[in-house]
């Protein structure tokens, strides 16, 4: 048995986000001492390590406490682990290749922007304007 601190060196969680990820449920309410005081027993520590390795595998937190249900669960279907997985490798993949679009986007608007002082910087027009495809109707008068 520990404390919170205690529990936030041994999980590698902060003692802040125990107290949130307790707020929301996603860990069950912790055992107190009559002063008032949450004591962390072994378990709640793996389940704060859980929920740390979940959300470094870049999980969200409905996400996480779906996982958490099932690892508690020792009747579980597997199949069920896996599809969430699955659902969040492909969320995952999407977001790669939108970053992915991003990235050649920067680096075309940095290869067509000119060293020194000029009027118009492409950079800053694509900002301001949207890129090209998705532009609104341009206002009446910009500044500067």
């Amino acid at each position: 048995m520990t404390n919170i601190g205690g529990a936030a060196r041994a999980s590698g969680v902060s003692i802040k986000m125990i107290r949130y990820y307790e707020s929301i449920g996603l860990i069950g309410p912790v055992a107190r001492t009559a002063a008032g005081y949450r004591v962390y027993g072994e378990d709640d520590v793996r389940t704060l390590r859980f929920v740390r390795h979940a959300r470094t595998l870049g999980f969200a937190m409905p996400k996480i406490a779906a996982l958490l249900a099932l690892w508690r669960d020792r009747d579980r279907d597997n199949a069920a682990v896996r599809r969430l997985a699955e659902n969040h490798l492909a969320e995952l993949q999407a977001q790669i290749a939108a970053l992915e679009g991003v990235r050649f986007a920067l680096r075309h608007l940095i290869g067509s922007c000119a060293r020194g002082r000029r009027a118009h910087c492409p950079i800053l027009a694509t900002i301001a304007d949207g890129p090209p495809g998705k532009r609104r109707r341009a206002p009446e008068s910009r500044p500067g």
